[in-house]
């Protein structure tokens, strides 16, 4: 029997019609997608570890994910005959041979999300799934400079999900950055790892500053709090796309969310 192989794969996904990454019963998830396109082309079961879970109705375009092998593929093959196998709101986007101690999940050092807010008076119809809706203008400006106080190392409680199922609630955020792109708001956020929720919670509680109907300085205060119910609603799960996962480049993997990121989510 041949040794087995680690290979990584890059997946981007319209999650709008799937119960989020994690395999479950009776209900469709991407995991599941996966591993039998997969195992497919690779003619025995498989089982996929994603770098991070996405919930249900969140998109990805770089999400990374690795499986075990004892199958000898070209990389291309792997690509495109797991494509051949997948449903069409799902895309392997490139497969790579990795080192056995590369882990999808631990060998991350960062992560970022976008969220997506179309801020227009009237409904969207092509990203009614892939958007959140807010009709009421937004001061983006103001949602940038409330969200700096979240760089750094923090106590995220009063931004994860009550559900949420981490030992910890620290957290290092590297990055967030707030922007308009003609009727689109965008939320960038970078960091070492996410809570439950922790994204979805950070936009709804920026859109209240967007909307005027918190100040700026009212982010900060729900910081401090490590309460949830000091903080902003949980945004919608449509606005939110896992955009890549940072590796060290030892390991030299390609890069995931390029132009899909761009003609997607208004980059």
């Amino acid at each position: 029997m041949a040794a087995m192989q680690r290979i990584a794969v890059g997946i981007e996904y319209d999650g709008a019609r799937y119960a989020g990454w994690q395999r479950q019963a009776e209900v469709p998830t991407i995991q599941a997608a996966v591993e039998r396109a997969l195992g497919a082309v690779a003619d025995h079961p498989v089982e996929a570890t994603c770098g991070g879970r996405t919930d249900a109705g969140v998109h990805a375009l770089g999400q990374v994910a690795h499986f075990e092998t004892s199958a000898r593929r070209t990389m291309r093959g792997w690509t495109l005959g797991t494509n051949t196998h997948l449903p069409p709101d799902v895309a392997v986007l490139w497969a790579a041979e990795v080192r056995d101690d590369f882990h999808a999940r631990y060998s991350a050092v960062g992560r970022t999300y976008r969220y997506v807010i179309q801020n227009r008076a009237v409904r969207p119809a092509l990203a009614r799934d892939r958007a959140c809706w807010v009709h009421q203008p937004l001061d983006q400006v103001a949602m940038h400079e409330a969200a700096q106080c979240l760089v750094g190392e923090h106590d995220f409680s009063a931004f994860r999900a009550a559900e949420c199922q981490s030992r910890t609630a620290i957290r290092r955020l590297d990055r967030i950055a707030v922007r308009r792109s003609a009727d689109a708001v965008l939320i960038d956020v970078t960091a070492n790892a996410f809570l439950h929720h922790m994204v979805r919670n950070i936009a709804g509680t920026l859109i209240a500053v967007g909307l005027g109907e918190h100040r700026p300085a009212w982010v900060a205060e729900a910081l401090a709090s490590r309460d949830r119910r000091a903080a902003g609603v949980t945004a919608p799960a449509a606005g939110l796309y896992f955009l890549n996962i940072d590796y060290p480049d030892e390991f030299g993997l390609p890069v995931s969310a390029t132009g899909a990121s761009a003609m997607i989510a208004g980059a």
